[in-house]
C-alpha cells in the first residue's frame, strides 16, 4: 500500500467519525506513522491543523443538518462533540457569521469546508538536497522558551524569541560563554514535542569547561539525521520556514525514513564573504519494510 492510499484511509476513517470521538492514534496507525508525525506533517501538506480540519468539517455537516434537517440545535451540539448548545453556537457563529437557528432562514449564506483527499500532483520544483548522517552524543547550553506547535504560530513566536534574545544581550552572552567571535554563528534546537508545544532552545555547543553561569544545558543522545541545507545565501535571506515546510509537505510522505520524535536542529553558519548557509537536522529512522 502506497504513501496515498495510507493517507486517504485515514482521511476515511475522519469522515467516517465526525459525529464520535476521533481516536487520533488510530488515525495516525493507518497513515502507518506516529501519531506527532502524522499531525505535522497533515499541518505542513494542508496549512490546516488536523484538529481545525475536523473542527470545520463537523460544523459543515452542522451547517447541512440544520438547514435540511430541521433537527434541534442542542441534538446537533451533542452530536458533533460539544458540550453545550452555548459552545456550539459560538463555533459556528465564528465558522459561519450567523448563529445556528439562523441557518434555516432563506437566504442566509453558508460556508462548507470541503472533504480531503490526497492525490498525486505533478509540478515544476526544485531538487531537494539531503544527506543521511549518524552524530555521537553532545550537549548544547542556551536558554529556552515553550512554544505553541499550532499552525503558524511556531514561526511567530521563534522570531520574537530571537528578537528578544537579540535585543535584550542573551545572544551575545551566549557567542561570549561559547567562546565565539562578536558576529559568530550560534545554532537552535526543537525539543520535548507533545504535540501541542514544544520547547525552543537559542544555543550552541556545551563548552569543554562546563555550562556556563546563568544557562542550562541540553544533552542529545546519538542520533541518525537527515540534514538539508537552504544553500548559501546573504545574510537575512535563508528561508527557513520555507524548508521546513518543504522537508514536512514533500520529503517525509514519501521517503523511506519515519520521524524519530527527537531534538532537532537549526545550524547556522557563516561561509565567508557574507555568505551564510542554514541546515535542518531531523532526526529519523528507517522504515521497516524499506
Amino acid at each position: 500500500m502506497d504513501w496515498l492510499d495510507r493517507m486517504n484511509n485515514a482521511m476515511e476513517y475522519v469522515e467516517s467519525h465526525l459525529s464520535e470521538a476521533i481516536d487520533y492514534d488510530h488515525v495516525a496507525r493507518l497513515a502507518c506513522c506516529s501519531t506527532y508525525h502524522f499531525q505535522r506533517m497533515f499541518s505542513f501538506i494542508t496549512n490546516v491543523p488536523l484538529a481545525e480540519y475536523i473542527r470545520r468539517r463537523r460544523l459543515t455537516l452542522a451547517a447541512f443538518e440544520l438547514q435540511n434537517a430541521g433537527v434541534k440545535v442542542i441534538d446537533t451540539a451533542l452530536k458533533y462533540g460539544y458540550e453545550s448548545p452555548e459552545a456550539f453556537s459560538r463555533a459556528f457563529k465564528k465558522m459561519h457569521g450567523v448563529m445556528p437557528m439562523s441557518a434555516r432562514d432563506k437566504g442566509v449564506s453558508l460556508k462548507a469546508y470541503p472533504r480531503l483527499s490526497f492525490h498525486i500532483s505533478i509540478q515544476g520544483d526544485v531538487e531537494m538536497n539531503y544527506k543521511i548522517e549518524d552524530k555521537p552524543a553532545f550537549e548544547m547550553f542556551g536558554v529556552s522558551t515553550l512554544v505553541n506547535a499550532d499552525s503558524e504560530n511556531p514561526y511567530i513566536e521563534i522570531h520574537d524569541f530571537w528578537g528578544t534574545c537579540i535585543s535584550d544581550g542573551t545572544v551575545r552572552r551566549i557567542r561570549a560563554a561559547a567562546g565565539l567571535g562578536e558576529h559568530g554563528q550560534i545554532h537552535a534546537v526543537l525539543y520535548n514535542h507533545n504535540g501541542e508545544h514544544f520547547s525552543y532552545m537559542i544555543g550552541y555547543f556545551l563548552p569543554q569547561n562546563g555550562l556556563p553561569p546563568g544557562f542550562e544545558k541540553l544533552q542529545i543522545p546519538p542520533q541518525t539525521y537527515a540534514i538539508f541545507s537552504t544553500g548559501l545565501n546573504p545574510a537575512g535571506q535563508n528561508d527557513i520556514h520555507a524548508l521546513w515546510k518543504r522537508i514536512w509537505g514533500k520529503w517525509f510522505p514519501t521517503c523511506d525514513y519515519h520521524f524519530a520524535n527527537g531534538p532537532e536542529f537549526e545550524m547556522t553558519y557563516d561561509r565567508g564573504n557574507d555568505m551564510y548557509e542554514m541546515e535542518v537536522w531531523i532526526p529519523v529512522v528507517k522504515k521497516a519494510d524499506s
